[in-house]
């Protein structure tokens, strides 16, 4: 566990952007579970915040989410289709989970591996909602589903759920 938490801790995400040029953003994770082959970083928001700002030509969507939400459960799948239907170098899905966190061993791993996830996931934990929430978008109420998508300075916002037409159509306003 503390060399998973040593390896996020430096883990940093490579990507090029539009003119060719190597960008990095640091995220360091403040916590890391692992279990049953699966491995969930955990960030407070002061770590997490790079995410929303990457400015290398990459479709980003990002779904906050949690896994008592039935809605947000019910999307799940559609965001999945994304993440497998758009080439990685275009379109990056980070799913957001705010389970908290003693119960990431218990049901948010297992829910993970037994859904066959493919996409980023990870948990944010902050406990100062009412100061975080309004910095991913000034008008969100803190209800999830919850989706940003954006691109180079262009984002929406979404506090919905999605069907995949939906999604897509919005993910295409950016492509």
């Amino acid at each position: 566990m503390m060399s998973r938490l040593i390896l996020y801790t430096v883990f940093i995400v490579l990507f090029t952007n539009c003119k060719g040029e190597q960008q990095t953003v640091a995220l360091d994770a403040t916590d890391v579970f692992e279990s049953k082959g699966i491995e969930i970083p955990v960030y407070d928001f002061e770590s997490f915040k790079p995410l929303l700002n990457i400015n290398d030509g990459k479709i980003r969507v990002i779904n906050f989410w949690a896994t008592w939400c039935k809605p947000c459960v019910a999307e799940l799948p559609y965001f999945e289709l994304i993440n497998s239907r758009y080439p990685k170098n275009k379109v990056e899905v980070i799913l957001v989970s705010l389970d908290l966190p003693s119960q990431v061993e218990s049901k948010l791993i297992p829910f993970v591996k037994k859904q066959k996830i493919g996409s980023k996931v990870i948990l944010l934990d902050d406990p100062d909602a009412n100061n975080w929430i309004p910095k991913v978008n000034r008008d969100w109420s803190g209800s999830i589903p919850a989706t940003v998508i954006y691109k180079n300075g262009d984002s929406n916002f979404y506090e919905r759920s999605f069907t995949y037409n939906e999604l897509e159509k919005e993910l295409k306003k950016m492509l």
